[in-house]
């Protein structure tokens, strides 16, 4: 949201922002937006919201709620939330634009690379992206963006990067699994928040949408460039002690998730132009304070 609404701003729309505190108000205000107090549970005001714009992009989710353990409560959240955006926008030919993930997609068995036209019949967060896209049918202008597991740059001070980081200070070592062959996509915010733009402005009824820059890099590329960061040493774990390494992210750990971005690129003309993920980590920001390991 950070870098989706300068993006918008600048291109010049209005921005209607949802904000659940005081601090998200004044950030909203102070970027040139407007603010909907409110939240994710707050059904009413969210349709009542999305009822009188021009369109809509949900970006929110309950990572509080992920982190404390409830992440089937989170799940649920925002299925209702796309619901309740729906519901509203119905029938319109407004677009709505949300959010999906290409990591829940790297336990499916695929052999080849996530592509824009692969789809699950159910699954955590594949429920939301599935309603989203049969709301072509309900004459929305729907699309999902699925984000990689790691939509890096100095705006990141939360996800999976930092995380791992703040794993790597406590143990000492920036780790891998096994040979760390494992692949993780990746995409730099700003690229991805104007493919959000893109969406919301050109994006075809029903479309999935990848956020992909880098397409698939070792996991023992990012370990290692952690490493540096840190000046640590670099380490191979079995995948007996992942879990005592990672905590609940050893499974997002040892993940392979090559993805294509190829279709989406042709689609809507979007081209990533900032660093990718490895030399973002090189330039040290990441590195500057230390981060805080959610639970």
């Amino acid at each position: 949201g950070s870098a989706v609404v300068p993006e918008l701003l600048e291109a010049g729309h209005q921005v209607l922002g949802l904000a659940r505190s005081d601090k998200s108000s004044a950030a909203l205000t102070a970027a040139g937006a407007e603010v909907h107090r409110g939240d994710l549970d707050d059904l009413d005001g969210l349709a009542a919201a999305a009822a009188a714009a021009d369109g809509v992009i949900h970006l929110a989710f309950r990572h509080d709620a992920m982190f404390s353990g409830d992440f089937d409560g989170a799940v649920a959240s925002d299925l209702r939330a796309v619901e309740a955006l729906g519901n509203a926008l119905a029938g319109t030919g407004k677009p709505l634009v949300t959010t999906s993930g290409t990591v829940v997609f790297s336990f499916a068995g695929l052999q080849d690379a996530l592509t824009e036209d692969f789809a699950l019949d159910a699954g955590p967060r594949i429920d939301a992206e599935n309603a989203v896209v049969a709301l072509a049918e309900r004459g929305i202008r729907s699309s999902v963006v699925r984000l990689t597991p790691t939509v890096h740059s100095s705006l990141d001070h939360n996800g999976f990067i930092p995380t791992f980081i703040s794993i790597a200070r406590s143990k000492g070592v920036s780790a891998y699994v096994g040979d760390g062959a494992n692949r993780w996509p990746a995409v730099h915010t700003l690229d991805a928040a104007r493919l959000y733009r893109l969406a919301l402005e050109s994006a075809p009824a029903g479309s999935r949408l990848h956020a992909v820059a880098d397409e698939g890099i070792t996991f023992r590329r990012i370990a290692e460039a952690i490493g540096r960061g840190l000046n640590l040493p670099v380490v191979s774990i079995p995948p007996t002690r992942a879990e005592a390494h990672f905590g609940f992210l050893s499974a997002h750990a040892q993940a392979d998730n090559l993805s294509s971005s190829t279709l989406t690129r042709d689609l809507l003309g979007w081209k990533p132009v900032q660093p990718g993920l490895v030399d973002d980590l090189g330039l040290g920001h990441y590195f500057d304070a230390p981060a805080t390991t959610p639970r």
